[in-house]
């Protein structure tokens, strides 16, 4: 008889574990505390006006068809992706730049608007595709122990994870102009840190936009879950929906199972874990337990920022880019008011999604979505937001509606949501409202983050943003592949085929 797995959350990376652990023929059961799968990849409806709440952006695509197929599915028989190019623009104070995944085009226009710069691209396309693919072994396997990262290829991909440099030192060796470093640094915001920062080794985020292009499945990112949590179900595996898991049932240091919210205990051969790490060690384990993850040493732990957002349901369409991005006049500022000062900013960066323009299943004809977000301080910040929300509304809309052509916006706002750090971590059960987890310094990376067999309680794994490889849909899709491989190589299984990266194309 196969082992009963449970996994807490519906969120990506819980679902993804769970449907190629029910492909294995284990019997699955995910518990799910809200009324529908998804966590913070979830659809959010207001009236007529469908949202995602979290991620935009589906990158990488080819890990989710990887996993798809490992399933014995093909990801087209249950999503709809479309590729987005423009990929995004740009808005600083004083220039537009319309990024593209086409490098000829992409190239142009970087030489006519910052002086030859467009030879810097090349090289940073070229030199970050070899990059990619020295770091590919150390994302996609485990990484538990010093045993991992004397592996022959770990130790070729050493020299790639620019120890010592950040983001921007990186960026300064392929550009000169400011603005195209940020052009090229501001993904570092999907991990809440800073490019002075951020380690020098996430330069490849921006490298897989430009290489592996982003896409926008029809009705939203959110369909990443609901298409995994339909093969969970075609393969046997059961979704309790509104079933929140009050605490671990642990023995000795070894988890038997769940205890859920109405007192029902249901035992497990192993639990694996898909809610905000944080959150989950200091609410569903019991005070005492834990040496290394306590209360008091998570507390000390370094995070990512949160997120304000406002999703708008607007009377009107604008024929405006799919993603755009809204830059501070002096983004080293902002960035640091968030990271270090934990004060908001007077004059933040903002990210707008306007998908209608892509998809129109998401509102009524002649109407349109509007998803607006602000990287903002957590919790830890103390911030009022009750007394703050309101002005910083007004502020985010004031600068949207002076920079971009969304003129008139508030005009046409027919229902609208509004989203603090205090609604992430209340709402959405993020530790502080820190919504992209536990940072992602080198100290907290790797055999440093918390490891996908969770190395406090025995018959506990962990998937998701809080462990290795860290956060972001493809890295978090990543971990489930990791943890179900180490499950079944424990066992004498045969793992999960990990196939080489796709091949950058369009440069000599």
């Amino acid at each position: 008889m196969e082992k009963r797995m449970i996994v807490i959350g519906a969120g990506p990376g819980g679902l993804a574990a769970a449907m190629l652990l029910a492909a294995e023929g284990y019997t699955v059961d995910v518990y799910e505390k809200n009324s529908n799968v998804g966590g913070r990849n979830a659809k959010l409806q207001l009236g007529e006006f469908s949202f995602d709440t979290g991620p935009t952006f589906l990158s990488m695509i080819h890990i989710v068809e990887e996993l798809f197929e490992a399933a014995g599915r093909k990801l087209e028989d249950y999503m709809q992706p479309i590729r987005v190019d423009p990929l995004y623009e740009l808005i600083f104070d004083e220039q537009k730049l319309m990024m593209t995944g086409d490098p000829k085009r992409m190239k142009a226009q970087i030489d006519e608007q910052f002086e030859g710069d467009g030879e810097g691209y090349e090289r940073f396309m070229v030199e970050s595709d070899k990059k990619m693919n020295a770091l590919a072994p150390i994302l996609q396997s485990n990484m538990s122990s010093f045993k991992d990262l004397l592996q022959p290829k770990v130790i070729k991909a050493l020299p790639e994870l620019e120890l010592g440099k950040t983001l921007y030192d990186v960026l300064s060796r392929y550009f000169k102009d400011e603005r195209l470093k940020m052009a090229f640094a501001f993904q570092s915001k999907y991990l809440g840190m800073s490019p002075w920062e951020c380690p020098g080794a996430f330069s490849i985020l921006s490298y897989m936009e430009h290489a592996y292009g982003i896409y926008h499945p029809v009705g939203g990112v959110n369909q990443l879950s609901e298409s995994m949590a339909k093969v969970v179900k075609e393969l046997g595996g059961r979704i309790h929906l509104n079933s929140g898991v009050e605490k671990l049932w642990i023995e000795n240091k070894a988890v038997k199972g769940i205890i859920l919210e109405d007192g029902e205990q249901v035992a497990a051969d192993e639990v694996v874990v898909n809610g905000d790490f944080a959150h989950v060690m200091t609410r569903l384990v019991e005070p005492g337990i834990l040496k290394k993850y306590s209360t008091e040493k998570l507390e000390k732990k370094k995070y990512s920022c949160s997120t304000f957002m406002l999703y708008l349901g607007l009377d009107k369409k604008y024929d405006l880019p799919h993603h755009s991005v809204v830059f501070s006049k002096d983004y080293k500022r902002n960035v640091e008011e968030i990271t270090n000062g934990r004060v908001l900013s007077a004059d933040p960066s903002i990210y707008i999604q306007n998908a209608s323009v892509t998809d129109p299943t998401l509102a009524p004809e002649g109407k349109s979505t509007l998803y607006i977000l602000a990287p903002v301080p957590n919790n830890f910040s103390e911030i009022g937001w009750d007394n703050e929300q309101e002005a910083f509304r007004e502020l985010v809309l004031d600068i949207i509606e002076e920079k971009t052509e969304f003129k008139g916006l508030r005009n046409h706002i027919e229902i609208e949501k509004m989203l603090t750090p205090i609604g992430w971590q209340e709402d959405y059960a993020v530790y502080k409202g820190a919504t992209f987890n536990l940072g992602h310094q080198l100290t907290q990376m790797m055999m440093f983050r918390p490891h996908n067999q969770f190395e406090e309680l025995d018959n506990c794994w962990l998937v998701g943003g809080g462990t290795h490889p860290g956060s972001g849909l493809p890295t978090i899709l990543e971990s489930a592949r990791i943890t179900v491989n180490t499950i079944l190589k424990r066992e004498g299984k045969q793992t999960i085929p990990v196939s080489p990266l796709p091949e950058l194309e369009g440069f000599a």
